[in-house]
């Protein structure tokens, strides 16, 4: 038998049970439409965090306090868990920036207030950074300026603010020069930041952003931080000097013993690694999810060819008993299979790009970072994938229908 004439007669064969082969399309193309989905939210997530990321420079190093013996749990963690890690003082900080690989250093804090302007109110998540966040990380100034050292050391009430919130308590009005009111005490606004959108899942366009010895001293009455970042001058000595910040702050913290760390560092190169990594996990746990799902639908397409093959039991016979051959059965059932998987794929690439076009737009709205990215290799998975489920879950009941006897299936009939 020529295989145009095998695909002709599968392709009438499924034109015959047109709502059968409707529905198994759709069953399968759906799983492969979570396939070409999932890989390309992957790329979309993977893109987000990492531009997320690059708002601190690869040559720069994170310190983060951390509950003594539970690993890497970091600031984050701490405080989900409810617990206040108040070791880290400004003294470390400041031992830290003594470092000859240092350029420069900014510890940071963060609370939640309301601030206030001329009768308006805002709840604001407050960050308590040093003078140096604009030399570690990439903040850009759109009015006024950032707070100098000097402002640091000596607790003023200077504030710097995101752009929504300068836009929602300012309008068009110039807000540099200005005060606000946050805890009963006025804050000088210096500087109103460019628009920044998320990082990290959070909005830094609606924070605001005053000293650390500020927020410390006037707002919290604390003397401890978060965390610090620095930026060092050499990256070539960026894995030394990620080992001489754990020597200084076991020095300081006087700790024999690692697992009773209460810090964790960690350099910006091993964070972006490792974000990565736990991105390309989830895609495969997701995608192997979807596969499964796909399994189940070519047990199903085994299922719909089984009852075929019964159903068409005396047509079988016929053709037999006017001399077609096992192999040409074969071939005929194995065909309505491929092409039946196969328009389920490519159904079900179609579908994916279109939901994963949305998803892209979704997010846009949004303001997340996110790229709408379909590989060449998705849609060949998926391609590939739905034609070896057809080969896969077809050889079995094209098989039996090989195997039938003409004498016997015009008998049944």
């Amino acid at each position: 038998m020529k295989i145009k004439d095998g695909i002709q007669l599968a392709f009438d064969a499924l034109k015959r049970q047109r709502s059968r082969t409707v529905l198994t399309m759709i069953a399968l193309g759906i799983g492969i439409a979570s396939v070409v989905v999932i890989m390309a939210a992957g790329k979309g997530l993977e893109y987000m965090v990492m531009k997320q990321m690059e708002i601190y420079s690869s040559d720069s190093i994170n310190i983060e306090v951390r509950i003594p013996g539970k690993g890497n749990t970091g600031s984050a963690s701490s405080m989900a868990l409810g617990v206040t890690i108040t070791t880290f003082k400004n003294e470390d900080v400041e031992k830290i920036r003594k470092h000859p690989n240092v350029s420069a250093v900014y510890s940071y804090i963060t609370s939640q207030e309301i601030l206030k302007y001329r009768g308006e109110n805002k709840t604001t998540m407050i960050f308590g950074y040093g003078a140096d966040a604009v030399k570690v990380e990439k903040m850009d100034i759109e009015n006024g300026r950032f707070y100098t050292v000097d402002e640091e050391d000596s607790a003023s009430r200077v504030v710097v603010l995101g752009f929504k919130v300068k836009e929602e308590l300012f309008g068009d009005d110039t807000a540099v020069g200005k005060n606000v009111s946050i805890k009963g005490k006025n804050f000088k606004v210096v500087g109103v930041l460019t628009e920044r959108g998320s990082a990290f899942m959070f909005d830094m366009d609606s924070v605001i952003y005053i000293p650390t010895k500020t927020l410390q001293k006037r707002l919290l009455g604390t003397d401890y931080v978060m965390g610090l970042m620095a930026k060092v001058i050499d990256s070539e000595k960026l894995e030394s000097t990620k080992e001489d910040f754990i020597y200084i702050m076991r020095e300081q913290h006087d700790i024999v013993d690692e697992d009773k760390d209460d810090f964790e560092v960690m350099t910006m190169k091993e964070a972006i690694e490792m974000t990565a990594t736990v991105l390309d996990g989830i895609t495969l746990l997701l995608i192997a999810l979807v596969c499964i799902s796909l399994i189940v639908a070519g047990v199903g397409i085994t299922n719909i060819m089984y009852v075929s093959v019964s159903e068409r039991t005396f047509e079988i016979g016929l053709r037999k008993a006017v001399g077609a051959k096992s192999e040409d059965i074969l071939y005929q059932f194995l065909f309505e299979a491929i092409m039946l998987t196969m328009a389920g794929g490519i159904f079900g690439v179609v579908l994916g790009v279109g939901v994963s076009y949305l998803v892209y737009q979704i997010a846009i709205i949004y303001s997340f970072d996110w790229v709408f990215s379909i590989s060449i290799f998705s849609i060949l998975l998926s391609l590939g994938f739905s034609t070896f489920i057809g080969l896969f879950f077809g050889v079995y009941p094209a098989k039996k229908a090989a195997g039938l006897d003409p004498i016997t299936a015009l008998r049944k009939e």
